[in-house]
């Protein structure tokens, strides 16, 4: 465990956040690499990706419950030195990602077709969609457990095994990106089908790499059966600090899908350039997630420690570095 409740407040945001930061860069790359492949399939292909990507917004809704909740009571029970407790929560986070796995590849086969057909423009934007959920899904599904163990982690100070094990695995779905949608060294272009399945393939390498770090490295938050038994307190009390971050990913998604609704009128090639933009923006946010995702454990410790002025210059430092960086941003972008 890294002990945040003491030193440099800026130093420490810099050191958690650097390596996200990189993590974030090499995540970028990959929604680009794979938008310019897809983007070689025509208008309907990536109005479909698009379409059907906007899901993924969903799961970022849920899956923040999960994370920040587990994160947080984490960082705050490292703080006071209570390992058992980190333990306890770390081990139910556990059993609220299986849950939350088994409801999405459940709801998500079951209302797939329907949920392209209230939002493509055209049945080719549709069957596009469709195609690739059916791949696709899967990825979705094991972001729970790989969201729960990272957010672990992130809660008692240690970002590094995390960003290592994504950076692997972008550059593993980089790799195949090509491979499985154009045919590159196959001859078999798989199209969205390869997309879809290419990153779930990248995603499940993910989990179980960080189920290899658990297992052989971690110390802090180990593996429990005891402890991963349902227990409904300590399911509320994750709930209860990750549902305000959620509604605000469960808003991204009720927004997409209005713009994608309201422009099915006018065609494929307006749903794909909204698909193209929506991309784009994702990567502009991201070097400010990098610096929000290494504020919440600074702040969470400091919390759980009782020292509330260092948790006030945290908020304050993480605010000011945020809305500089955004603004650079934003000028940029004009």
């Amino acid at each position: 465990m890294q002990d945040l409740t003491r030193g440099s407040i800026p130093r420490h945001l810099v050191k958690l956040s650097a390596p996200i930061a990189i993590g974030m860069v090499f995540q970028t790359l990959y929604f680009l690499v794979d938008l310019y492949f897809v983007g070689q399939l025509g208008d309907a292909a990536i109005a479909g990706l698009g379409t059907a990507g906007n899901l993924q917004f969903l799961i970022m809704a849920i899956t923040p419950i999960l994370g920040v909740g587990t994160m947080a009571l984490i960082a705050q029970a490292s703080g006071r030195k209570d390992r058992d407790d980190a333990n306890l929560i770390f081990n139910q986070s556990l059993g609220l990602a299986a849950v939350g796995a088994v409801a999405t590849l459940s709801l998500g086969y079951a209302f797939a077709r329907r949920y392209m057909s209230t939002l493509g423009a055209d049945a080719a934007i549709v069957e596009a969609g469709v195609t690739y959920l059916n791949w696709f899904l899967p990825a979705l599904g094991l972001q729970f457990a790989l969201i729960s163990m990272g957010s672990a982690l992130r809660g008692t100070g240690i970002v590094n095994p995390t960003i290592v094990v994504q950076i692997s695995t972008v550059l593993l779905n980089a790799i195949l990106s090509p491979i499985m949608i154009a045919g590159w060294m196959t001859g078999r272009p798989l199209g969205l089908m390869g997309a879809g399945l290419s990153t779930s393939i990248s995603v499940a390498v993910a989990v179980a790499l960080m189920l290899v770090y658990f297992v052989r490295l971690e110390r802090d938050v180990v593996f429990d059966r005891r402890l991963a038994r349902p227990q409904t307190n300590s399911w509320k009390r994750i709930l209860a600090v990750g549902l305000p971050p959620g509604g605000e990913f469960a808003l991204i998604f009720v927004y997409m899908g209005t713009v994608y609704w309201t422009i099915r009128g006018f065609g494929p090639e307006a749903q794909a350039g909204f698909g193209v933009g929506s991309r784009v923006m994702q990567a502009i946010f991201l070097p400010a997630m990098a610096i929000a995702f290494a504020t919440a454990p600074l702040a969470g410790q400091n919390m759980g420690a009782g020292h509330y002025d260092r948790v006030r210059a945290t908020y304050r430092t993480s605010v000011t570095t945020l809305s500089a960086l955004m603004l650079t941003l934003t000028l940029m972008c004009q």
